[in-house]
Protein backbone atom coordinates (compact mmCIF):
# COMPACT_ATOMS: atom_id res chain seq x y z
CA UNK A 1 0.00 0.00 0.00
CA UNK A 2 1.21 3.39 -0.49
CA UNK A 3 2.51 5.77 2.48
CA UNK A 4 -0.51 8.44 0.87
CA UNK A 5 -3.17 5.54 1.04
CA UNK A 6 -1.83 3.73 3.99
CA UNK A 7 -2.40 7.25 5.67
CA UNK A 8 -5.29 8.13 4.24
CA UNK A 9 -6.89 4.47 5.16
CA UNK A 10 -5.57 5.34 8.62
CA UNK A 11 -7.20 8.73 9.18
CA UNK A 12 -10.51 7.23 7.75
CA UNK A 13 -10.13 4.36 10.31
CA UNK A 14 -9.72 6.71 13.23
CA UNK A 15 -12.70 8.98 12.11
CA UNK A 16 -14.76 6.36 12.03
CA UNK A 17 -13.45 5.05 15.14
CA UNK A 18 -14.30 7.93 16.94
CA UNK A 19 -17.68 8.06 15.12
CA UNK A 20 -19.29 4.20 15.98
CA UNK A 21 -16.87 3.53 19.00
CA UNK A 22 -16.96 -0.20 18.41
CA UNK A 23 -17.40 -2.34 20.95
CA UNK A 24 -15.20 -5.18 19.34
CA UNK A 25 -12.17 -3.50 17.29
CA UNK A 26 -10.86 -6.38 15.66
CA UNK A 27 -14.95 -7.07 14.17
CA UNK A 28 -14.70 -3.00 13.22
CA UNK A 29 -11.57 -3.85 11.43
CA UNK A 30 -12.48 -6.90 9.23
CA UNK A 31 -15.64 -5.05 8.43
CA UNK A 32 -14.07 -1.81 7.35
CA UNK A 33 -11.13 -3.89 5.13
CA UNK A 34 -14.18 -6.00 3.93
CA UNK A 35 -16.38 -2.52 2.79
CA UNK A 36 -13.58 -0.48 1.89
CA UNK A 37 -11.69 -3.51 -0.26
CA UNK A 38 -8.27 -2.69 1.68
CA UNK A 39 -5.24 -4.83 0.72
CA UNK A 40 -4.59 -8.03 2.68
CA UNK A 41 -1.83 -8.24 5.46
CA UNK A 42 -3.06 -4.55 7.64
CA UNK A 43 -5.56 -5.99 9.82
CA UNK A 44 -3.39 -6.23 12.73
CA UNK A 45 -2.05 -2.74 12.40
CA UNK A 46 -5.19 -1.31 11.76
CA UNK A 47 -6.23 -3.37 14.68
CA UNK A 48 -3.85 -2.06 17.08
CA UNK A 49 -4.40 1.44 16.09
CA UNK A 50 -8.22 1.41 16.74
CA UNK A 51 -7.51 0.11 20.22
CA UNK A 52 -5.08 2.53 21.41
CA UNK A 53 -7.86 5.29 19.23
CA UNK A 54 -10.30 3.63 22.11
CA UNK A 55 -7.99 3.71 24.77
CA UNK A 56 -7.64 7.24 24.35
CA UNK A 57 -11.52 7.89 23.85
CA UNK A 58 -11.95 5.84 26.84
CA UNK A 59 -9.06 8.00 29.10
CA UNK A 60 -10.84 11.31 27.64
CA UNK A 61 -13.96 10.06 28.65
CA UNK A 62 -13.06 8.93 32.71
CA UNK A 63 -11.84 12.31 32.70
CA UNK A 64 -14.63 14.05 32.11
CA UNK A 65 -17.19 11.95 34.28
Amino acid sequence: MATKGHNEVKESLLEMTRIFKPKDPKKFVKEYVRKYRIMGGYEEELTDLVEHEMGKLNSVNSSVS
